[in-house]
């Protein structure tokens, strides 16, 4: 059972580094226009992170323009994915930050992990 568990099992991207709640991160996804392919840039703080396997996915959160938040989510072992790279740690005490949808401004922000 197990052999059959891990042939359907997709393989770990090494170009994601560890990741954990509170990160500003950078996510570089391949975008796919007609024949052309591009990369394109997401940069937020991840507000979730469920590990789960093959199905383990991180939900990333930026402030667009006019305030207006988007969300979006990445499945990390996903072909998709070129890249993610963590520009800073953010000091937390949860595991979701859903209450980061509801601030705006100065009180959105996070203080620096300094390891």
């Amino acid at each position: 059972m197990t052999d059959f568990v891990k042939a359907v099992e997709a393989k770990v991207n090494e170009k994601i580094p560890q990741l954990s709640a509170g990160d500003t991160v950078s996510v570089h996804v391949k975008i796919k226009e007609g024949e052309r392919e591009r990369i394109q840039e997401f940069k937020g703080i991840v507000i979730r992170l469920r590990k789960s396997g093959n199905d383990t996915n991180v939900t990333v959160r930026r402030m667009a323009s006019n305030g207006i938040g988007v969300e979006r989510t990445f499945l990390l072992r996903s072909p998709r994915i070129d890249k993610i790279v963590v520009e800073r740690h953010g000091q937390v005490r949860r595991a979701q930050l859903y209450f980061m949808r509801d601030r705006t401004g100065k009180s959105a922000r996070l203080k620096q992990k300094f390891d």
